[in-house]
Order: C-alpha cells, then sequence, then structure tokens
C-alpha cells in the first residue's frame, strides 16, 4: 500500500494549513503519520499536527495528533489513532513556525506529512524473513 499524501513537499516560510484531505481508507483505523522535513534553517522550530472533521468545515477543538516540535531535517512518525474518533471523515495539516535569529527574518522549512495503514513497513519484512525460513527448510 503507497502512503497517502495529507500535504504534499512544499517549502514555506510561514505558519498555515494545508488542504482538506478525505481519511478516505484510514477513516476509523489505526494509521502512522510520517513528518519527513526536507529543508530548514539555523535556529527555528516547526510544530506540526493534525486536525479531524465530520464534514470538512468544522474542525474539532483539539489536534487528532501532534509531533513534538522539530528543528532539524528527517523523517518522524507519530500514530493517527481514528478508531477514537469514528465521525472524522476529513483531515487537514496545520504548521506552526518560530525563528529567534534575527539575521533571517523568516523561517523557512521543507516538509511533508503522509499516512500509511499501521504496520504496512513490518510486512514486507515478516514476508521476506517467511520466504527465507520456507528456502531454509527445502534446502
Amino acid at each position: 500500500m503507497l502512503p497517502n499524501y495529507l500535504f504534499p513537499e512544499s517549502v514555506t516560510r510561514a505558519s498555515g494549513e494545508g488542504p482538506v484531505v478525505e481519511a478516505g481508507e484510514f477513516h476509523g483505523k489505526l494509521a502512522v503519520a510520517t513528518l519527513g522535513i526536507t529543508r530548514t534553517l539555523e535556529q527555528e522550530g516547526l510544530e506540526v499536527s493534525i486536525w479531524g472533521s465530520a464534514d470538512g468545515y468544522n474542525w474539532s477543538e483539539r489536534p487528532l495528533a501532534r509531533f513534538p516540535q522539530k528543528f532539524y531535517c528527517g523523517l518522524y512518525s507519530i500514530l493517527l489513532n481514528l478508531s477514537q474518533h469514528p465521525e472524522v471523515r476529513y483531515l487537514q495539516v496545520r504548521w506552526k513556525m518560530s525563528r529567534w535569529d534575527r539575521r533571517e527574518p523568516l523561517p523557512l522549512f521543507g516538509f511533508y506529512v503522509f499516512l500509511e495503514e499501521s504496520g504496512s513497513r513490518l510486512r514486507p519484512a515478516v514476508e521476506q524473513k517467511n520466504v527465507a525460513s520456507a528456502s531454509a527448510a527445502a534446502g
């Protein structure tokens, strides 16, 4: 299963929010949300959260999930348990940026957020192990 992008890779210089995305196949399930940071400057921070809505217009009072504040490029994953929120049919990524270096007035981050089914990363490893075990038993 390929990941579904909640927010496609973009370079941004201000706090904001991404497009409204249907929960689709993740509705009512446990998913893994991954934040990929591909570009950053020194002395700045990025806070990313995922919000839910039943209709795509009225949003939850609190985020469904929030990544801890990040400062560096990398991949960061958290669980997004939509089974606890069966009413949620739409998702939206929101972010806040901060900067504490006065030489460059605006923050800059390149990042993306995608969802995948919980356990999807384990399946290929388990299948490969089973194939290797079967080959060893046959040989």
